[in-house]
């Protein structure tokens, strides 16, 4: 199975930088999404992506122009109709994920493997409202996904040995490492980083330190690049709830229940850089 021309669902941060390498991996990539603004909103990132590695030498003009020529608009998933792969990264709601994957099932070609970019969703969830649940599979990438190599290869239940290398392939393809992963709430990624951010977020519930103090002892005592508070603005806060509630709800144990602190943050609006507020501020 060659995968050659693929569809991205989704032109926000994740889908736009997925189109971005695969583009750059020489495939053929429809980016798809329900507002031509976001669309273009999208492709403006990608253009900005692409002109700093020009100036950082990184690529020449020429080969920037080719990756952009690669890239083309669609706002109808009827445009799934001759694709090899559709990866969606849309919102991370399972109706929402299970009605485009409904869809898609009936204008891909039989052939199509069905990818989704869920963070902690069932892949067979998800792969149950299709007629292809052997074509479903999940390919979770890091953010930023220019710069991050981990995509965590995820299996539903039925999907077939063939598939999972096709997608295990494409992956190198995209000069990024596949790690297979079973078909548990939040998988690896998040199933070890979601609960440790929610710990640092008890922490500073309970006054053991400030905020400021807490990503200190992170990163000058575990090595890690960014404190646990911030790389919780990073991600967005509504995501990290999002994702323990899920935890919470998949495994029914209280040591993935969110702290109200984080719930508070999220209620208020406080949803992290992107909102310019979470728990630092952002100009």
């Amino acid at each position: 199975m060659e995968i050659k021309k693929v569809m991205v669902i989704g032109a926000g941060q994740m889908g736009g930088g997925i189109a971005q390498v695969c583009a750059q991996a020489g495939f053929d990539v429809k980016l798809n999404d329900i507002k031509e603004e976001s669309f273009e909103k999208g492709l403006a990132v990608i253009t900005k992506n692409l002109s700093r590695n020009v100036e950082k030498g990184r690529m020449t003009e020429d080969e920037k122009n080719a990756v952009l020529g690669r890239i083309t608009k669609s706002l109808d998933l009827q445009d799934a109709s001759d694709v090899d792969i559709v990866i969606e990264a849309a919102v991370e709601n399972m109706d929402i994920k299970k009605s485009i994957f409904k869809q898609l099932d009936g204008i891909a070609p039989a052939h199509a493997i069905l990818a989704t970019n869920t963070s902690s969703l069932p892949i067979t969830e998800i792969a149950a409202v299709t007629k292809r649940p052997e074509n479903v599979i999940g390919m979770h990438y890091m953010n930023p996904v220019p710069v991050m190599k981990l995509v965590e290869i995820i299996r539903g239940l039925a999907t077939s040995n063939e598939v999972y290398q096709a997608v295990e392939d494409m992956t190198r393809k995209l000069s990024k490492t596949p790690v297979e992963v079973n078909d548990f709430p939040g998988f690896v990624a998040n199933r070890v980083l979601m609960p440790m951010i929610n710990e640092a977020i008890y922490t500073l519930y309970e006054g053991v330190a400030s905020k400021e103090a807490i990503d200190e002892v992170m990163k000058l005592g575990m090595n890690h690049p960014m404190g646990p508070l911030q790389l919780a603005d990073f991600i967005g806060l509504d995501t990290c709830l999002y994702i323990m509630e899920t935890l919470h709800e998949g495994f029914g144990d209280s040591k993935y229940r969110p702290c109200p602190l984080l719930r508070k943050y999220v209620n208020a609006g406080w949803l992290g850089k992107k909102s310019g507020r979470g728990f630092y501020e952002y100009s």
